[in-house]
Protein backbone atom coordinates (compact mmCIF):
# COMPACT_ATOMS: atom_id res chain seq x y z
CA UNK A 1 0.00 0.00 0.00
CA UNK A 2 1.31 3.60 -0.94
CA UNK A 3 -0.02 6.43 1.12
CA UNK A 4 0.84 10.27 0.15
CA UNK A 5 1.51 12.74 2.87
CA UNK A 6 0.92 16.56 2.29
CA UNK A 7 1.61 19.33 4.83
CA UNK A 8 1.77 23.06 4.94
CA UNK A 9 5.01 24.25 5.10
CA UNK A 10 3.79 27.12 7.41
CA UNK A 11 2.70 25.45 9.68
CA UNK A 12 5.74 23.83 12.30
CA UNK A 13 3.49 21.64 14.46
CA UNK A 14 2.17 19.93 11.24
CA UNK A 15 5.95 19.68 9.38
CA UNK A 16 6.89 18.27 12.48
CA UNK A 17 4.18 15.34 12.45
CA UNK A 18 4.53 15.03 8.72
CA UNK A 19 7.96 13.25 9.23
CA UNK A 20 6.72 11.33 12.76
CA UNK A 21 3.56 9.96 9.81
CA UNK A 22 6.35 9.16 7.25
CA UNK A 23 8.33 7.00 9.30
CA UNK A 24 5.14 5.77 11.31
CA UNK A 25 3.80 4.33 8.01
CA UNK A 26 7.36 2.81 7.31
CA UNK A 27 7.10 0.70 10.54
CA UNK A 28 4.19 -0.66 9.06
CA UNK A 29 4.96 -1.62 5.57
CA UNK A 30 2.96 1.42 3.68
CA UNK A 31 5.16 3.26 1.24
CA UNK A 32 4.70 7.34 2.28
CA UNK A 33 5.07 9.40 -0.96
CA UNK A 34 5.18 13.06 -1.21
CA UNK A 35 5.61 15.80 -3.78
CA UNK A 36 8.67 16.89 -4.84
CA UNK A 37 8.17 20.31 -3.52
CA UNK A 38 7.35 19.15 0.00
CA UNK A 39 10.32 15.94 -0.19
CA UNK A 40 12.55 18.33 2.52
CA UNK A 41 9.54 18.54 4.75
CA UNK A 42 8.53 14.91 4.29
CA UNK A 43 11.51 13.24 5.57
CA UNK A 44 11.88 9.58 4.38
CA UNK A 45 9.25 9.88 2.00
CA UNK A 46 9.23 8.93 -1.97
CA UNK A 47 8.75 12.68 -3.94
CA UNK A 48 7.00 11.98 -7.05
CA UNK A 49 4.40 14.40 -9.17
CA UNK A 50 0.81 13.11 -8.59
CA UNK A 51 0.45 11.89 -11.93
CA UNK A 52 3.15 8.95 -10.61
CA UNK A 53 1.49 8.16 -7.93
CA UNK A 54 -0.63 5.55 -9.57
CA UNK A 55 -2.70 3.05 -7.29
CA UNK A 56 -1.90 5.50 -3.84
CA UNK A 57 -4.98 4.49 -1.51
CA UNK A 58 -5.08 7.99 -0.02
CA UNK A 59 -3.49 11.09 1.13
CA UNK A 60 -2.88 12.59 4.39
CA UNK A 61 -3.21 16.41 4.16
CA UNK A 62 -1.71 18.06 7.29
CA UNK A 63 -2.97 21.84 7.61
CA UNK A 64 -6.64 23.39 7.07
CA UNK A 65 -9.75 23.83 5.16
CA UNK A 66 -7.19 26.01 2.91
CA UNK A 67 -4.55 23.43 3.03
CA UNK A 68 -7.25 21.21 2.02
CA UNK A 69 -8.66 23.26 -1.17
CA UNK A 70 -5.05 23.31 -2.39
CA UNK A 71 -4.83 19.49 -2.54
CA UNK A 72 -8.16 19.19 -4.12
CA UNK A 73 -7.16 21.11 -7.20
CA UNK A 74 -3.52 19.48 -7.26
CA UNK A 75 -4.60 15.97 -6.77
CA UNK A 76 -8.18 15.39 -7.39
CA UNK A 77 -7.76 15.04 -11.25
CA UNK A 78 -5.92 12.03 -10.49
CA UNK A 79 -8.48 10.30 -8.36
CA UNK A 80 -6.57 9.80 -4.90
CA UNK A 81 -8.76 10.54 -2.21
CA UNK A 82 -7.99 12.97 0.28
CA UNK A 83 -7.99 12.81 4.20
CA UNK A 84 -7.44 16.00 6.08
CA UNK A 85 -6.36 16.85 9.40
CA UNK A 86 -6.85 20.03 11.33
CA UNK A 87 -3.72 22.41 12.14
CA UNK A 88 -5.85 25.05 11.76
CA UNK A 89 -8.95 27.21 13.20
CA UNK A 90 -12.13 25.99 11.99
CA UNK A 91 -11.52 23.13 9.94
CA UNK A 92 -15.10 22.86 8.19
CA UNK A 93 -13.49 20.32 5.35
CA UNK A 94 -10.91 18.26 7.34
CA UNK A 95 -12.11 15.07 9.13
CA UNK A 96 -9.84 14.61 12.18
CA UNK A 97 -7.93 16.81 14.71
CA UNK A 98 -4.05 16.38 14.83
CA UNK A 99 -4.17 15.48 18.08
CA UNK A 100 -6.37 12.20 17.26
CA UNK A 101 -4.58 11.45 13.71
CA UNK A 102 -2.20 8.49 14.92
CA UNK A 103 -5.27 6.65 16.82
CA UNK A 104 -7.53 6.61 13.97
CA UNK A 105 -5.50 6.06 10.77
CA UNK A 106 -5.65 2.63 11.36
CA UNK A 107 -9.36 2.69 10.08
CA UNK A 108 -8.72 4.27 7.26
CA UNK A 109 -5.63 2.26 6.40
CA UNK A 110 -8.24 -0.79 6.76
CA UNK A 111 -10.63 1.05 4.79
CA UNK A 112 -13.15 0.99 7.73
CA UNK A 113 -14.32 4.80 6.51
CA UNK A 114 -16.84 6.29 4.25
CA UNK A 115 -16.08 8.11 0.98
CA UNK A 116 -17.98 11.62 0.69
CA UNK A 117 -17.96 12.97 -2.33
CA UNK A 118 -18.19 16.44 -3.49
CA UNK A 119 -18.49 18.64 -7.21
CA UNK A 120 -15.55 20.11 -8.53
CA UNK A 121 -16.04 23.55 -10.59
CA UNK A 122 -13.98 24.73 -13.29
CA UNK A 123 -13.55 28.60 -14.37
CA UNK A 124 -12.26 29.46 -17.55
CA UNK A 125 -11.97 32.72 -19.37
CA UNK A 126 -13.97 32.63 -22.76
CA UNK A 127 -12.09 34.95 -24.38
CA UNK A 128 -8.57 33.23 -24.01
CA UNK A 129 -10.16 29.83 -25.87
CA UNK A 130 -10.73 26.32 -24.81
CA UNK A 131 -8.25 25.39 -22.86
CA UNK A 132 -8.27 23.48 -19.57
CA UNK A 133 -10.30 25.06 -17.18
CA UNK A 134 -8.95 26.33 -13.59
CA UNK A 135 -10.24 24.21 -10.44
CA UNK A 136 -11.79 25.43 -7.60
CA UNK A 137 -13.80 23.15 -4.70
CA UNK A 138 -14.90 26.33 -3.20
CA UNK A 139 -16.01 28.96 -5.40
CA UNK A 140 -14.67 31.74 -7.84
CA UNK A 141 -14.72 34.61 -7.12
CA UNK A 142 -15.20 37.50 -9.36
CA UNK A 143 -14.04 40.94 -7.62
CA UNK A 144 -11.74 44.12 -7.69
CA UNK A 145 -9.07 44.49 -5.66
CA UNK A 146 -9.01 46.78 -3.38
CA UNK A 147 -12.71 47.35 -3.45
CA UNK A 148 -12.85 51.15 -5.04
CA UNK A 149 -16.60 51.31 -7.19
CA UNK A 150 -19.43 49.03 -8.44
CA UNK A 151 -18.52 46.47 -10.94
CA UNK A 152 -21.70 45.95 -13.50
CA UNK A 153 -21.74 42.61 -13.61
CA UNK A 154 -24.31 40.41 -16.45
CA UNK A 155 -25.02 36.94 -15.85
CA UNK A 156 -26.14 33.73 -17.97
CA UNK A 157 -27.04 30.52 -16.71
CA UNK A 158 -26.08 29.00 -20.54
CA UNK A 159 -27.18 31.37 -22.85
CA UNK A 160 -30.00 32.34 -20.76
CA UNK A 161 -30.11 36.00 -18.57
CA UNK A 162 -30.37 35.79 -15.12
CA UNK A 163 -29.35 39.24 -13.54
CA UNK A 164 -27.15 42.40 -13.69
CA UNK A 165 -25.53 43.00 -10.71
CA UNK A 166 -23.98 46.25 -9.62
CA UNK A 167 -22.35 44.49 -6.35
CA UNK A 168 -18.24 44.77 -4.92
CA UNK A 169 -18.42 41.11 -6.67
CA UNK A 170 -20.19 37.82 -7.27
CA UNK A 171 -19.40 34.61 -5.60
CA UNK A 172 -20.34 31.23 -7.48
CA UNK A 173 -20.10 28.22 -5.28
CA UNK A 174 -20.42 24.83 -5.08
CA UNK A 175 -22.51 23.08 -2.41
CA UNK A 176 -19.30 22.67 -0.80
CA UNK A 177 -18.07 26.82 -0.92
CA UNK A 178 -21.85 27.61 0.19
CA UNK A 179 -20.37 27.40 4.17
CA UNK A 180 -17.67 29.65 3.16
CA UNK A 181 -17.10 33.08 1.60
CA UNK A 182 -20.98 32.71 -0.28
CA UNK A 183 -22.36 32.34 3.33
CA UNK A 184 -20.64 35.18 4.70
CA UNK A 185 -21.99 37.30 2.12
CA UNK A 186 -25.47 35.97 2.54
CA UNK A 187 -25.83 32.99 0.48
CA UNK A 188 -27.47 29.43 1.25
CA UNK A 189 -25.88 26.61 2.79
CA UNK A 190 -26.65 24.05 0.39
CA UNK A 191 -26.17 20.41 1.47
CA UNK A 192 -22.84 18.84 -0.04
CA UNK A 193 -24.53 15.58 -1.34
CA UNK A 194 -26.76 18.30 -4.10
CA UNK A 195 -25.23 18.92 -7.47
CA UNK A 196 -25.78 22.47 -8.01
CA UNK A 197 -23.94 25.84 -7.86
CA UNK A 198 -24.88 28.74 -5.77
CA UNK A 199 -24.60 32.61 -7.42
CA UNK A 200 -24.20 35.50 -4.34
CA UNK A 201 -23.54 38.79 -4.98
CA UNK A 202 -21.00 40.59 -2.57
CA UNK A 203 -22.78 43.88 -1.30
CA UNK A 204 -24.92 44.44 -4.31
CA UNK A 205 -26.31 47.77 -4.64
CA UNK A 206 -30.29 46.70 -5.26
CA UNK A 207 -32.89 45.96 -3.15
CA UNK A 208 -33.93 43.25 -5.92
CA UNK A 209 -30.44 41.82 -5.84
CA UNK A 210 -30.40 38.12 -4.37
CA UNK A 211 -28.76 34.90 -4.11
CA UNK A 212 -29.58 31.99 -6.65
CA UNK A 213 -29.08 28.37 -7.40
CA UNK A 214 -28.88 26.46 -10.13
CA UNK A 215 -28.52 22.91 -10.97
CA UNK A 216 -25.20 21.70 -11.64
CA UNK A 217 -26.35 21.13 -15.50
CA UNK A 218 -26.00 24.92 -16.22
CA UNK A 219 -22.93 27.29 -17.33
CA UNK A 220 -22.86 30.36 -15.10
CA UNK A 221 -21.17 32.96 -17.51
CA UNK A 222 -20.13 36.30 -15.43
CA UNK A 223 -19.63 39.20 -18.34
CA UNK A 224 -17.88 42.37 -17.29
CA UNK A 225 -20.13 44.60 -18.67
CA UNK A 226 -19.26 48.07 -17.12
CA UNK A 227 -15.62 49.46 -16.02
CA UNK A 228 -13.60 47.36 -14.98
CA UNK A 229 -10.19 48.08 -13.63
CA UNK A 230 -8.25 46.10 -11.00
CA UNK A 231 -10.61 42.89 -10.98
CA UNK A 232 -10.00 39.39 -10.38
CA UNK A 233 -10.79 35.82 -10.87
CA UNK A 234 -9.81 34.30 -7.60
CA UNK A 235 -10.55 30.19 -6.87
CA UNK A 236 -10.64 29.19 -3.44
CA UNK A 237 -9.37 32.50 -1.85
CA UNK A 238 -5.86 31.04 -3.31
CA UNK A 239 -5.25 31.32 -7.12
CA UNK A 240 -5.99 34.71 -8.77
CA UNK A 241 -5.69 36.52 -12.30
CA UNK A 242 -6.52 39.36 -13.74
CA UNK A 243 -9.60 40.53 -15.59
CA UNK A 244 -10.41 42.73 -18.31
CA UNK A 245 -13.30 45.29 -19.26
CA UNK A 246 -15.99 42.51 -21.17
CA UNK A 247 -14.45 39.23 -20.50
CA UNK A 248 -16.95 36.51 -19.93
CA UNK A 249 -15.57 34.02 -16.71
CA UNK A 250 -17.74 30.77 -17.40
CA UNK A 251 -18.26 28.50 -14.47
CA UNK A 252 -19.67 24.76 -14.29
CA UNK A 253 -19.44 21.46 -12.27
CA UNK A 254 -16.48 19.60 -14.14
CA UNK A 255 -15.70 15.84 -13.48
CA UNK A 256 -13.87 14.15 -11.31
CA UNK A 257 -15.39 14.35 -8.39
CA UNK A 258 -12.92 15.23 -5.09
CA UNK A 259 -13.69 12.49 -2.40
CA UNK A 260 -12.81 12.71 1.03
CA UNK A 261 -12.22 10.26 3.51
CA UNK A 262 -14.72 10.01 6.47
CA UNK A 263 -15.54 8.28 9.76
CA UNK A 264 -17.99 6.16 9.80
CA UNK A 265 -21.01 7.94 11.03
CA UNK A 266 -19.95 11.14 10.05
CA UNK A 267 -22.92 13.32 8.88
CA UNK A 268 -23.17 16.92 7.38
CA UNK A 269 -25.67 18.34 9.73
CA UNK A 270 -23.95 17.40 12.88
CA UNK A 271 -20.57 18.72 11.90
CA UNK A 272 -22.55 21.65 10.41
CA UNK A 273 -24.10 22.04 14.49
CA UNK A 274 -20.69 21.60 15.88
CA UNK A 275 -19.12 23.73 13.99
CA UNK A 276 -21.71 26.70 13.94
CA UNK A 277 -21.52 26.51 17.84
CA UNK A 278 -17.88 26.85 17.90
CA UNK A 279 -18.15 30.13 15.58
CA UNK A 280 -20.98 31.45 18.29
CA UNK A 281 -17.52 30.85 20.77
CA UNK A 282 -14.91 32.42 18.80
Amino acid sequence: MRVAVLVNAEKPRAIEVAERLSAWLRERRVEPLTTPELSGLVRGAEALPPSRWGDAAFAVVLGGDGTLLQAARQLTPYGVPLLGVNFGHLGFLTELEAAELFTRLPEFLEGRCLVDERSLLGARVLEEGSGPPRLALNDAVVSRVPFSRLLQLEVYADDDPVATYLADGLIVATPTGSTAYSLAAGGPVLDPSLRALVVTPICAYSFGSRPIVVPAERRIRVRLAGPARDVVLTLDGQDSRSLEHGQTVEVSIVEPRVRLLRLPGWNFYSVLRRKWAEGTRA
